[in-house]
């Protein structure tokens, strides 16, 4: 006789409780269901307007409840801070996967310049959130973003100490010279026809290095050939789709990313979750991804006339972080 269905450890029981193995418990839950709020946040700031997103909005693009997100984030602005601090250590990282220190400060501020305009067009919408939403999402926002823009005036302003030009230039040179650079981007961005912001790198040089290094300096940076973007190794979340036997609707995911933030829910909880009020069409949608191995049943049929208790699988988790990361 079939002895009755275990949670997977490192899951979460049909009672609620924990169950501490590999790492894939509440934690990684709520790590999954923080990058689909964050990644959602980012994208409705960007086709609304940072000061037009409402929780109502991040969820109802995220796949979450209003209790999910609360559990993540105490509220809105508190969510698009920790979208800001994300893409700026996202971008930081990027810079700095080229940035030698020791080089000169020409030299380490092209370097810099196009480590991050290459990541701008990598990430379009995070581009957009750190340059242009942070201007309306309140306060904090500002602040965090003028503590970040403060570090890279401090970066131009070691370029008084190039030349005797440059000495006698006031420090106000270098923050007049972010806020053209900011202006420039803020408009690229704001552009649904921008094209790429790494060509604009060799002007972007020119116009800093102008007032400290002088006209021949700054000609230098313009005739520069045009940087090649980085080369960035496909994520293998891609060949975790790729390889999926199913067509990802939009219902079937919502089912997967309910079962992901209702660990244990029954058929009536998901379908609430995952907003489908046909109950034939969620008992559907669950039994295809049981098919596909992405889904378990951890109580339903071991007690009879029980509701059904839904876990992830192994696989499930896969396809639900390779989601999650999109």
């Amino acid at each position: 006789m079939a002895g009755r269905a275990q949670a997977p450890a490192g899951r979460v029981r049909a009672d609620g409780s924990a169950v501490a193995s590999n790492g894939l418990g509440p934690a990684r839950v709520l790590e999954i269901q923080r990058s689909r709020i964050v990644a959602a946040m980012v994208k409705e700031s960007s086709e609304r307007g940072a000061a037009n997103v409402s929780v109502a909005h991040v969820v109802g693009r995220a796949g979450v409840s209003r209790r999910t997100f609360y559990e993540v984030f105490p509220d809105r602005e508190a969510c698009f801070l920790g979208c800001f601090e994300e893409g700026v250590a996202r971008a930081t990282k990027h810079v700095l996967a080229a940035y030698d220190p020791d080089a000169g400060w020409a030299e380490r501020l092209r370097s810099a310049l196009t480590g991050a305009l290459s990541f701008f067009d990598e990430e379009p919408g995070l581009a957009q959130l750190l340059i242009v939403g942070s201007l309306g999402a309140g306060p904090e926002a500002l602040e965090r973003r003028r503590s970040v823009l403060a570090r890279i005036i401090a970066f131009v302003d070691e370029g008084r100490r190039e030349t005797k030009a440059g000495a006698e230039l006031p420090s106000l040179t270098a923050e007049g010279i972010v806020g053209g650079v900011l202006s420039v981007l803020h408009s690229r961005l704001s552009d649904e026809q921008r094209g790429s912001l790494l060509a604009l790198s060799g002007p972007l040089m020119s116009m800093i290095v102008l007032p400290y290094l002088g006209p021949a300096a700054a000609r230098r940076e313009l005739a520069r050939p045009a940087p090649v973007a980085r080369m960035t190794p496909t994520h293998s979340d891609a060949d975790t789709l790729r390889d999926l036997d199913m067509r990802l609707t939009y219902r079937t995911v919502r089912v997967l990313l309910a079962v992901a933030a209702t660990p244990g829910g029954s058929n009536r909880q998901l379908a609430d979750a995952s907003e489908i009020a046909d109950q034939g069409q969620i008992s559907k949608l669950l039994a295809r991804l049981q098919r596909l191995g992405l889904i378990e049943n951890t109580l339903g049929g071991s007690v009879r006339g029980a509701p059904n208790s839904w876990v992830l699988t192994d696989r499930g988790w896969e396809v639900q972080a390779a989601l999650a990361s999109r």
